[in-house]
């Protein structure tokens, strides 16, 4: 008998830092707190080209998939939830957005200190910002490939 797929919802979230401060948005959900740029995976779009769209979409900061701080992975009866967790830069100045819209009420970038004058969606934000700032280990944004490419040995290109 054939098994029912699972459904799995995938999100791409982003800590994009820019020396010794890190990008947060207001969100126009949950109750508008802050939180990083993050958002579903749309159908046909990469977790990195998600990471990239979000962070343009809810804080209009052009940026660039510097590395992988995480993936998760957290099935449930009902499903499943995979979760890739992106470093990334800016790839100019433009300053963060500050007209509200349908995907955030605005941006802005802090430290690590001025966070606490901030209220957070959860203790994530703190404890990513805090684990990079920490010369936590960050996995290289290509660790995530597509099904069919060819497997290369490090330093050869095919």
């Amino acid at each position: 008998m054939p098994r029912a797929p699972i459904p799995t919802w995938c999100f791409a979230l982003v800590v994009v830092r820019r020396g010794d401060h890190f990008l947060i948005v207001q969100e126009s959900k949950y109750g508008q707190p802050w939180y990083v740029p993050a958002g579903r995976v749309e159908q046909g779009e990469s977790f990195a080209s998600a990471a990239v769209r979000e962070t343009l979409e809810e804080a209009g900061i052009p940026v660039r998939v510097t590395g992988i701080i995480r993936v998760e992975h957290s099935p449930s009866p009902a499903g499943a939830r995979m979760r890739v967790i992106f470093l990334a830069e800016p790839t100019d100045d433009t300053p963060p957005k500050t007209e509200p819209d349908d995907e955030s009420l605005g941006a802005t970038w802090v430290t690590l200190d001025e966070l606490a004058n901030y209220t957070l969606r959860g203790d994530e934000v703190t404890e990513l910002f805090s684990f990079v700032a920490n010369g936590g280990i960050i996995h290289p944004p290509d660790i995530i490939q597509a099904e069919g490419v060819p497997y290369c040995a490090a330093g050869r290109s095919s």
